[in-house]
């Protein structure tokens, strides 16, 4: 009877054990990560990793499922600069694997919703990090500088000077802007919120694997 006891007793210790090892984290968990890198518009490329570690723990029914430490492992899908004025730098990352601090890893599908960097930028619905681009000051000196062009041009040579000046005034302008807030930054140390995707399945790989 004993022993119809104690092995009741181990097979509801291993259930138990199971159900904790194929836990699930529902779609729409958030996720505050860390970053470990530097991302830019001008020397990040696609295919770049860049990993970041978890600064809250993951909570689920009271327990702790993902701790603070884990770390969260990607790559940048996309880094680009506009080419023309009306344009925003972008910066896409794709979450891929969580690590956990004891070496497990799990498959991760998320999105990033929000950063701790603001100053104008802002996370876009499909999760890619706008810098502040060109505002409404700025398209205002570009028609100053077009316009000074246009009154220089047409002192020195009538009407063919106006159009000649406020061409060059045009692209002389442009060119100060773009070159100044055509790029965007995500400095290491950023506070990066994401957001499950899909549900994270926790279950532990069978021993020996």
């Amino acid at each position: 009877m004993k022993r119809v006891v104690l092995l009741a007793s181990v097979l509801s210790l291993c259930s138990v054990a199971v159900a904790q090892s194929n836990l699930a984290l529902p779609a729409g968990t958030s996720m505050k990560v860390k970053l470990e890198n530097t991302l830019t518009t001008f020397s990040s490329k696609s295919g770049d990793p860049f990993s970041g570690r978890v600064t809250e723990a993951v909570v689920l029914g009271g327990k702790t499922v993902v701790p603070i430490g884990a770390t969260v492992q990607g790559r940048v899908t996309q880094a680009s600069e506009p080419r023309r004025v009306a344009g925003r730098p972008t910066i896409t990352i794709f979450p891929e694997t969580l690590v956990m601090p004891n070496g497990e890893r799990f498959m991760l599908n998320a999105t990033l919703v929000d950063t701790s960097v603001r100053n104008g930028t802002d996370v876009n619905d499909e999760g890619q990090f706008k810098g502040k681009g060109h505002d409404g000051k700025d398209m205002t000196e570009v028609g100053l500088g077009t316009g000074g062009g246009m009154l220089i041009g047409g002192l020195a040579g009538g009407g063919k000077g106006v159009l000649i000046g406020g061409a060059i005034g045009a692209t002389a302008t442009v060119t100060h802007w773009l070159s100044k807030k055509n790029s965007a930054m995500l400095p290491a140390g950023t506070e990066l919120v994401m957001e499950l995707s899909r549900p994270l399945e926790m279950t532990a790989a069978p021993a020996g694997q």
